[in-house]
């Protein structure tokens, strides 16, 4: 690293096309996306006309194959994608695209039909249709195996009753992938079902408002005898469970990625506001204290780059990283809401009101240690991997 060079090389990781594309992508995010961003917090929610440009563009089907619609490329586009989100300056736009691209549509590609793939992946690769994953329910977050939405076959049907809550994308989605109950109690009774919103007995009850995410919109569900063909079941009948394990790998993943990712951007900013604000005749920076301050937050972004590029090179390679994953959505997670509030106190009073970026990162990075497995689960996955 050269004296004055902020932040680490990483380029090894990346080849030229990977280069090409995060330069398109930023331009994108920055070009059509940040300039609404404060619009969008200040409405709770944004147009869909988001999911259809990125599809247009490519953006939603970095990894899939061609034959449906996606660009066949490797984790290394998708760890570019996922880095280069937080500059649309809304937690929540990323996370609603995140959702649609790495959450709800993954089990697709792997376990669907060729005819499910036409009606729900192709689309939602295009942007044409919006996704979301239907795991979550009232007292049933972390606890995945115990969930009580039932889908019961009758004919040639599955009829579902129950309820969803935390469900990204939920008010808005043309589509559900949906975790259900169809056998006994316990793991061995969970199915996935592609369920479309157009269903009739199916109801957007709540629109849940947010500490922060405010531009995604976050809802409850409701499912009222809601009878969808069979054909709809997603894989085998009874491995929803595996179906819903194996997600939430990528998941975790990219909410690694996209944590460091967002840190880095929040340093930046605050690097740059410590070297312009002037207190007591200097810049605050120049103070040993927030000197000292900046030095730990970078230290600790960039050694909790190397562990995640480290992951996402298993992954991209195909090599079991359960325990490793768990890991890096700790250390991530923790990290960027350590980054957040740091960087918030370095911004004094300044750092509480609208007009600068570090509060709305402050206030979205604390869902990451809760969405997509709380770190209490994560220590629990990583304690019975190493035998404790």
């Amino acid at each position: 690293m050269q004296e004055g060079q902020l932040f680490c090389d990483w380029s090894g990781y990346f080849k030229e096309e990977h280069n090409i594309f995060r330069q398109s992508f930023r331009k994108w995010v920055e070009q059509e996306l940040a300039p609404h961003a404060d619009e969008w917090e200040d409405a709770e929610d944004f147009p869909n006309w988001v999911f259809k440009r990125a599809g247009e563009q490519g953006f939603l089907g970095l990894r899939f194959p061609e034959d449906v619609g996606g660009n066949g490329g490797d984790y290394w586009y998708t760890t570019a994608y996922a880095e280069e989100l937080p500059r649309c300056g809304s937690g929540g736009v990323a996370m609603a695209l995140m959702v649609q691209s790495d959450m709800a549509t993954p089990a697709i590609h792997l376990h669907g039909t060729p005819e499910q793939k036409k009606e729900f992946l192709t689309p939602a690769i295009k942007g044409e249709r919006i996704a979301a994953i239907g795991v979550s329910e009232p007292f049933v977050g972390s606890d995945v195996a115990n969930l009580k939405t039932t889908a019961k076959r009758v004919g040639g049907d599955y009829v579902i009753n129950g309820s969803k809550t935390f469900i990204t994308n939920g008010a808005r989605a043309d589509f559900i992938t949906l975790a259900v109950r169809t056998g006994d109690s316990g793991y061995g009774g969970i199915s996935l079902i592609l369920f479309p919103t157009d269903t009739k007995g199916f109801q957007v009850t709540k629109r849940l408002r947010k500490v922060g995410m405010h531009a995604s919109d976050t809802a409850e569900l409701f499912f009222d005898n809601c009878k969808v063909p069979a054909r709809s079941l997603l894989g085998e009948e009874g491995h929803g469970f595996y179906y819903i394990m194996e997600g939430f790998q990528g998941e975790r993943l990219i909410a690694a990625v996209t944590a460091v990712a967002g840190g880095r951007l929040t340093w930046e900013q605050t690097y740059k506001y410590a070297t312009e604000r002037q207190a007591f005749g200097r810049p605050i920076g120049k103070f040993q204290v927030q000197r000292h301050r900046l030095v730990e937050l970078l230290s600790d972004i960039e050694c909790t780059q190397a562990f995640v590029y480290y992951i996402c090179d298993l992954f991209n390679r195909g090599v079991p990283c359960v325990k490793e994953v768990s890991m890096a959505k700790i250390i991530a997670g923790e990290l960027q809401t350590r980054v957040a509030d740091r960087c918030l106190q370095v911004h004094g009073g300044y750092g509480y009101i609208e007009e600068y970026r570090v509060g709305r990162a402050w206030r979205d990075s604390r869902l990451i240690t809760i969405g997509g497995g709380t770190t209490e689960i994560m220590k629990e996955i990583v304690g019975k991997m190493i035998g404790l």
